[in-house]
C-alpha cells in the first residue's frame, strides 16, 4: 500500500493516471434531462486540482481543515471530493458547524448558515453558474475555472467524518472485494453518496481498485439494458 501520510486523492488517482490516464474514469448520466458527461482520469484530476487550489488559495484552508460537502452523486461532486482530499481536508457529509467551508447545492444554503465560507454548485451540465446567490456565497463554477490544473499537496489530516486516510482506503478496498470489483470493471451505479458508508462503497471503492464508474441520476428503468450494452458495463452496484 502507498504511504498513508499522503492524501487520499493521491492514493486513488496516481495508479490510475499511471496506467490509463485517457480512458473513461467517470461517466455521468441524468435521465431526467438526458445529460451525459464523460471524464478521463486526467480531466477529472485537472478538475480536482482546480478545486484543491481554490480551497487553498481562495479560502486559505490548510491540511486538517474540515469541509462540509452537501452534494448528490455527480461528476462535479467527485471533483469536489477529490479536490478536498488533495488539499488535505477532512470531508463531512452534513452541515457541521465546525466546518470551515461548505460546498452545497443552492437549495441547501439554509443548512450551512453557521459555516463561515460557502460555495454553491449549480451542477449544470454546461457549467453554468448559480443565479442570484446571496452576498458572501461563492459560485463554484465561476471561481474554480481560474485556478490551476496542477496541485502540489502539503499533507493530510483525517479524510472522512473522523476516519483517517488509511482507514478510508482500507474500508474502500474491503468494500471493493466484497462487491467483486477489479481494475477491469466498468461499474454501473445509481447509489447515493450521502453517508460515509455509501460514499466509500459506491465511489471510493470503485476508484480504490482502478475501476471505471458510470453514475446515473434519476435513473430510467427502461434505459438500463441499453446502457449496459452501450457502456460495456461489467458489474452493477
Amino acid at each position: 500500500m502507498r504511504e498513508l501520510a499522503t492524501t487520499l486523492t493521491e492514493i486513488l488517482l496516481e495508479p490510475i493516471l499511471e496506467r490509463d490516464p485517457a480512458g473513461p474514469r467517470i461517466t455521468f448520466y441524468d435521465d431526467a434531462n438526458g445529460a451525459r458527461i464523460e471524464l478521463s482520469a486526467l480531466t477529472l484530476a485537472n478538475w480536482a486540482a482546480k478545486t484543491a487550489n481554490m480551497i487553498r488559495d481562495e479560502f486559505a484552508l490548510t491540511p486538517g481543515a474540515r469541509i462540509a460537502v452537501l452534494l448528490p452523486a455527480h461528476w462535479q461532486t467527485a471533483a469536489v471530493l477529490l479536490g478536498a482530499w488533495w488539499a488535505g481536508a477532512e470531508v463531512v457529509l452534513h452541515a457541521d458547524p465546525d466546518a470551515e467551508l461548505a460546498l452545497v447545492t443552492a437549495d441547501r444554503l439554509d443548512e450551512v448558515q453557521d459555516i463561515p465560507e460557502v460555495a454553491a454548485l449549480s451542477l449544470d451540465a454546461f457549467g453554468m453558474p448559480v443565479r442570484d446567490l446571496p452576498i458572501g456565497v461563492t459560485d463554484y463554477a465561476t471561481s474554480v475555472r481560474v485556478h490551476g490544473d496542477q496541485f502540489r499537496p502539503a499533507g493530510a489530516g483525517l479524510a472522512l467524518d473522523g476516519s483517517s486516510v488509511g482507514d478510508v482506503f482500507a474500508a474502500a478496498k474491503a468494500a471493493a472485494t466484497e462487491q467483486g470489483l477489479t481494475s477491469k470493471d466498468r461499474v454501473l451505479s445509481a447509489q447515493d453518496w450521502s453517508t460515509p458508508t455509501e460514499l466509500v462503497k459506491a465511489f471510493v471503492a470503485v476508484f480504490a481498485v482502478g475501476a471505471s464508474l458510470v453514475q446515473v441520476a434519476n435513473p430510467d428503468p427502461a434505459a438500463v439494458e441499453r446502457r449496459i450494452e452501450a457502456e460495456r458495463i461489467t458489474t452493477r452496484l
